[in-house]
């Protein structure tokens, strides 16, 4: 049977950022020096295939802390704490290691500089991420204001105008950020603005590689976990430049009834997302279609990030 063709454009950067390959490999230093179990409090990452294979190897991941022998190490997931987190490690005496990504250290570390000057603090993010919470949880409750949409920030009613100043998650959409800090800017002109765009590197980057390909596509699959805020950004930005999208998190997902009509294919994945995963989708695809593979790169990166010095002993 011939098989029809298909031309698949895979995006590049796509996947593992440094922060992620640093969690990950934290755990995987720690299970080795210390033996298994080690403890890890959250997902270290949203993906389910690296916490399974991470579990297989001795890992055990919990919610809180007080589901942790206090004799046992402790990692914090790349996402960040709240400081109320570490503190109770400390005071149980606890060994943990803060996998949290220093690009959120960054943005903690704006929250506390803008609380010391006197600053009333917003912060551009999702409800309910865990990155929310631990960045709002780095100062006493109601320091902090979360808005999430252009609405909120009409609705936001400041103690001193002058005075304000605004942080984001780093894992938001570009363009949708861009859109809500000019609508702060309008109405607050004297905002406060960060140093450095909060928004990491690899979320921008894989925002403009998805952006490349999708003006080409037919349709974008995005290998990414739902609980995933830089991947669900990524399938967002795809339909927003006019193109089908799907998130998937393996080959197991794909609906191949959305293939109908499709004559190129584009593939890219989140920050957490293993490339093991991008090749599975992309062989199940070479299974159904003669495929041609072209990667498109937009960008070279070359960011990593140091490991705890304990690791290294």
């Amino acid at each position: 049977m011939t098989r029809p063709p298909m031309d698949i454009l895979i995006a590049s950067p796509r996947g593992f950022c440094a922060g992620v390959d640093r969690a990950i490999q934290i755990v995987e230093r720690a299970l080795e020096k210390f033996g298994p179990p080690v403890y890890v409090r959250h997902e270290i990452v949203h993906n389910r295939y690296v916490v399974e294979s991470l579990e297989k190897r001795g890992a055990i991941f919990v919610d809180e802390l007080d589901e942790v022998p206090a004799d046992a190490p402790v990692v914090f997931s790349a996402h960040g704490v709240p400081k109320a987190v570490p503190a109770e490690a400390t005071r149980r005496n606890m060994m943990f290691l803060d996998a949290t990504c220093p690009l959120v250290s960054k943005v903690h570390r704006e929250a506390e500089r803008h609380d010391r000057s006197g600053y009333e603090i917003v912060l551009i993010g999702h409800a309910g991420h865990p990155e929310v919470i631990g960045t709002m949880g780095q100062l006493p409750e109601g320091t902090i204001t979360l808005i999430e949409t252009v609405a909120d920030v009409e609705r936001l009613e400041p103690r001193d105008p002058a005075k304000l100043a605004y942080i984001t998650q780093t894992t938001l959409s570009v363009d949708d950020t861009t859109e809500i800090v000019a609508a702060l800017q309008r109405r607050f002109p004297g905002i406060h603005v960060p140093k450095k765009e909060d928004i990491c590197y690899a979320t921008t980057n894989r925002q403009n590689a998805v952006k490349a390909i999708a003006e080409r596509c037919d349709l974008v699959l995005v290998i990414g976990a739902p609980n995933s805020s830089n991947s669900l950004r990524l399938v967002e930005v795809a339909a927003k430049a006019g193109c089908r999208s799907h998130l998937v998190q393996r080959a197991t997902d794909i609906d191949w009834s959305w293939f109908d009509g499709v004559r190129t294919l584009g593939i890219s994945a989140g920050a957490s997302a293993p490339e093991t995963l991008v090749e599975e989708v992309i062989e199940a695809c070479r299974a159904r279609f003669d495929a041609s593979i072209e990667t498109i790169t937009t960008v070279t990166e070359d960011v990593s990030f140091k490991i705890p010095s304990i690791l290294n002993a």
